[in-house]
Formats: structure tokens, C-alpha cells, sequence
């Protein structure tokens, strides 16, 4: 089995703290939104008290299209790479040329080359260093790309994989944009990166043991992204806390029996906390006492919804203060998909 021998975290610069946003949200769409009034508790009610973004208040003030977008994403995304990368690798006393593969994981910005491509050279990777760039996987990102790196690092045996996950949600924030969808996405998504080294060699943090996926037929409507001559813009269409509630624990239930488990074995859990909402949700359909996943809440409070790395930030704070055993991590992203991993401790 392949191991994590790190995992770090990053963060832009620019600081948006919620009651910055409400302010600056009020400014944008109110007047301009029959319903922004009723939606304003959302941002309240988010659980969330800061965020990071990759451009400061200024530029969303100002109209920003696909060439503006692109050209933040490419200028951030490799900013984030760098930075996230180098702790990475840090933390398990590696250097670039060490890392056999590179697996990059984003949703919020289109790249070709991919950032990767664009990093090798100047981080000191090598020219044979295999690139697995994925697109598409949204909040499940950062679940589904560490069992990816997992079964690279396993078919590999003593290869070293380094996994990047970066996703710059604020730039899909729009202005002109006057939906629910929208509204929420503004009230709910910050801008982060996360970065783990796994092998099946060396002093490792937790082993990853098992991981699968789940996805329930004709729900490819629950979340995703629409795309036009400004940029992305969020789809939110049905109640994704209803969707954890009901359908995510026996999803759960299947993936444990399948490997001879079940939730009796389970030490310890760790979930993409989407919102507050989806949190309790969690705690109600695992059968967790109210308050369990604080380190959920913590990560949601500070960081926001990160899309991707979120889940990878809870893992990394859990990881500080380790618990022997089993854990469980799980993420939702669209398809509609649920991402499951088993780790050992």
C-alpha cells in the first residue's frame, strides 16, 4: 500500500473577511437582485468568518472576462503550485528531481499547458517526471486525486508521487451574474492550495488502504459550472445538505462493504465541509455526535470553501494531532459523485 510522507497547505494573499464581503456584496447586487435581501443570511449563516482570494476587492469591482480571468488563474494557479509544492516537498526532505510523477488537480481555470508543464523547469523537476493533469472533479478533487496518486505511487513500487491541488474559486465570482447560484457561490468560496507527497516507501503519515467512487445517475445537474463569453458561473440546483442527509451514508455503507468493512470499524473521519449546512448533515447521516467534525468546522471558518483542497486542509489539521486507527474521508463533487478513501494510522 502507498503512504503520504506530507501534506501541506497554502493559502493567496488577500484576506476577504465575511463581514468585508457582506459589505462589498450589498454594494453589487443590492437593488440589482429581487431576492438578495432574503439570500443576505446566507452569508451569515455560512459558518464562515475569512477567506483568501488570489486578487484584492479592487479588481472584482471592475468587468472581468474570459482573457482577465485566464491570465489571474495561469498568474495565481503557479504562484499557489510553487509555494505549496516547495513546503511539500519540504516536509518530506525531497527535492524536485526526487518526484517520479505529478499529479494536478484543478476545476477553476483552463490551462494548456497545464500549470505543471509550466512549473518543471523552473522548480528543477525532471524532463522524464510523468504529468497527470485533471480537470472537472470540482469539491471531489481533492479526495479522488489522492487515491489517483495513491494507485500511481502502488503500481510504481518506490516512486515518489507528488500530488498539487489549486483551485482559485473567486475568480468565478460574477457581477453580472444576478442568480441564487451565484449569491451562494459569492457567500460560500475561497481561493487554496494543498500539496502531498505519497510512496509506497518511506516514514509515511497515514497509508491509504482503499478508496472508490459513487455516482448516482441523472444528478448531473446538482453542481457544476456554465460557461459563456464572461467566464464560469456556479450551478447549484438542487439542496446538496438533503443530498448528504439521504443518499450519501448508504453510498458510504456499499463502499465499506465491499472492502469487509463498515462504520463500527471507523476510528476517525474527515469530510469536505461544504458549508455549514452540509456539515450537520454529515454529522446526521453518520450517526456523529453534533459537533464531531470540528476540525470541519475550523477549516470552514478560516479557510472557506475551498472547493478541491478543503477536504486535504481538514486532513492536514486532523494529521497534526493523529489518531491510531481507521479513518474514513469522503468529498461530494459534481457528476454527482462521492469520493471515498480509507487511510491507516
Amino acid at each position: 500500500m502507498s503512504g503520504i510522507l506530507s501534506l501541506a497547505t497554502a493559502v493567496p494573499p488577500f484576506e476577504l473577511r465575511t463581514e468585508d464581503v457582506i459589505r462589498e456584496a450589498r454594494d453589487i447586487f443590492g437593488g440589482r437582485h429581487q431576492d438578495f435581501d432574503r439570500l443576505l443570511p446566507v452569508f451569515g449563516n455560512s459558518g464562515i468568518q475569512r477567506r483568501f482570494s488570489i486578487k484584492p476587492y479592487a479588481w472584482f469591482r471592475q468587468p472581468q472576462g474570459w482573457p482577465e480571468r485566464s491570465t489571474a488563474f495561469l498568474e495565481g494557479a503557479a504562484a499557489l503550485f510553487a509555494e505549496v509544492t516547495e513546503r511539500a516537498l519540504d516536509q518530506a526532505g525531497l527535492g524536485a528531481a526526487d518526484i517520479d510523477s505529478i499529479v494536478m488537480v484543478s476545476s477553476t481555470g483552463v490551462a494548456t499547458p497545464s500549470i505543471e508543464a509550466r512549473m518543471l523547469s523552473d522548480m528543477g523537476f525532471r524532463p522524464d517526471v510523468q504529468r497527470v493533469p485533471v480537470f472537472g472533479l470540482g469539491c471531489a478533487g481533492g479526495a479522488s486525486g489522492l487515491s489517483l496518486a495513491a494507485r500511481l505511487a502502488r503500481s510504481s513500487p518506490g516512486s515518489r508521487v507528488l500530488l498539487v491541488v489549486i483551485e482559485l474559486c473567486t475568480l468565478a465570482f460574477r457581477a453580472d451574474e444576478l442568480t441564487k447560484s451565484n449569491i451562494i457561490a459569492t457567500a460560500l468560496f475561497g481561493d487554496g492550495a494543498a500539496a502531498a507527497v505519497l510512496s509506497t516507501a518511506g516514514r509515511v503519515l497515514g497509508v491509504i488502504e482503499h478508496a472508490g467512487e459513487h455516482t448516482w445517475p441523472g444528478t448531473t445537474d446538482v453542481m457544476g459550472w456554465r460557461m459563456d463569453a464572461e467566464g464560469f458561473g456556479a450551478i447549484f440546483s438542487r439542496s446538496i445538505p438533503d443530498l448528504a442527509t439521504t443518499d450519501l451514508r448508504p453510498a458510504a455503507d456499499l463502499f465499506l462493504e465491499r472492502h469487509g468493512l463498515g462504520l463500527a470499524g471507523i476510528d476517525s473521519h474527515c469530510f469536505h465541509p461544504g458549508g455549514a449546512k452540509v456539515i450537520h448533515a454529515l454529522e446526521q447521516a453518520f450517526g456523529l455526535a453534533e459537533g464531531r467534525l470540528g476540525s470541519e468546522r475550523e477549516i470552514l471558518r478560516d479557510f472557506g470553501n475551498m472547493s478541491a483542497p478543503t477536504v486535504l486542509f481538514v486532513l492536514a489539521r486532523e494529521l497534526a494531532s493523529p489518531r491510531a486507527g481507521r479513518r474514513f474521508l469522503s468529498a461530494l463533487g459534481p457528476g454527482f459523485t462521492a469520493s471515498f478513501i480509507t487511510m491507516l494510522h
